[in-house]
């Protein structure tokens, strides 16, 4: 099709640089298209124009995605009401939800410098262990302040149900590993049961990230967080769902990778982190929660993330992610997760 970029998938370059001029303006064509490695949900591109400006497009997955996600205008609706918060994110430019424009909608942020921290070894590169544990108490103070704040204030109040965030939670994960999953596997079943009977009560309901790891976050030259990315499983609820996600993927160095354990790869493996007591320390004080049950929330996430990749997984097999990827590492994560989440969970009954 005349204005397809050839080279890079999902993007067709000329409809896109025509709607760049209209609603974003600034813009010098010619337009250059860059997928980020990294992301396997939704696109996500690097945009630099002949001036050198740059920007990151967002889109869905190419072909049939589940119709509960990769909602774009629900995300840069997020990003737009966070980005007015002391939370950093990077700025909203536009929102194209017509599709004849690039076949899917998406929308556009300012490019925002930062590391990603991807594992141990390169983060003990990137920053001396004194600016690792600044990185760390800045992670602790966003998750504080991101839970601190009145999702009826920011117009984030009717983003989804406030209440009976882990009842809904099992049944949209239940559903979706029922319509992803590539084979049957034993231990989800067995603690999606565990998981309802020990349900606990919830207390109050903020923004959930639902996406919250060192993985989704940029970190500025100076080793503090500049910007938080990944919004697309973002919901109002529970906040221990969040602190349960980062405790999984807060490892120290002497917990053994020879397994997955959700935290193989860590950045927090590098040390110089504060550890997992003194993240929960400092949350408590920053916040007032009580995180006494955080291992229910450390089993349950291993269950969810544990069907995340497996509708992932489908993705890959499917050919919709623009990518090759090895699948047989994405169906031992699967397993490995929800070993870890049965663990977790017998641990707890």
């Amino acid at each position: 099709m005349a204005g397809e970029d050839a080279e890079v998938k999902g993007i067709h370059r000329d409809r896109i640089t025509e709607w760049f001029a209209a609603q974003i303006g600034g813009v010098t064509p010619p337009l250059d298209f860059q997928l980020i490695a990294g992301g396997h949900s939704n696109l996500t591109y690097k945009l630099t124009d002949a001036a050198g400006r740059l920007y990151v497009l967002r889109r869905p997955p190419l072909g049939a995605v589940l119709a509960t996600a990769h909602d774009m205008a629900r995300e840069h609706r997020i990003i737009s009401a966070i980005g007015r918060t002391e939370v950093p994110v990077p700025p909203a430019l536009g929102l194209c939800e017509d599709e004849e424009v690039n076949d899917a909608p998406f929308y556009v942020m300012e490019y925002v410098e930062g590391q990603v921290l991807v594992d141990g070894a390169s983060t003990e590169k990137l920053f001396r262990e004194e600016e690792r544990y600044r990185i760390g108490q800045s992670v602790i103070q966003v998750l504080a302040d991101l839970h601190r704040l009145d999702p009826d204030q920011i117009g984030l109040g009717d983003l989804g149900r406030k209440e009976a965030y882990l009842a809904r939670q099992l049944k949209r994960w239940r559903t979706q590993w029922e319509k992803s999953k590539t084979r049957e596997l034993a231990a989800m079943e067995e603690v999606h049961e565990a998981l309802q009977a020990q349900m606990p009560e919830q207390v109050g309901a903020t923004v959930v990230h639902g996406d919250y790891r060192l993985g989704n976050m940029l970190i500025g030259r100076d080793a503090r967080m500049a910007a938080l990315l990944d919004w697309e499983l973002c919901t109002l609820g529970d906040p221990m769902a969040d602190v349960g996600y980062v405790m999984n993927n807060w490892a120290p160095p002497d917990e053994g990778s020879a397994t997955m354990r959700g935290a193989a790869l860590a950045p927090t493996m590098a040390g110089g982190f504060p550890d997992r007591e003194a993240f929960l320390e400092r949350y408590v004080e920053l916040t007032g929660r009580d995180v006494r049950q955080v291992d229910y929330y450390r089993a349950f996430q291993y269950w969810r993330l544990a069907a995340i990749v497996e509708g992932v997984l489908a993705r890959y097999l499917k050919g919709v992610m623009g990518n090759p990827a090895d699948t047989d590492a994405f169906r031992w994560q699967v397993d490995s997760l929800a070993d870890e989440a049965l663990t977790f969970i017998r641990r707890l009954g």
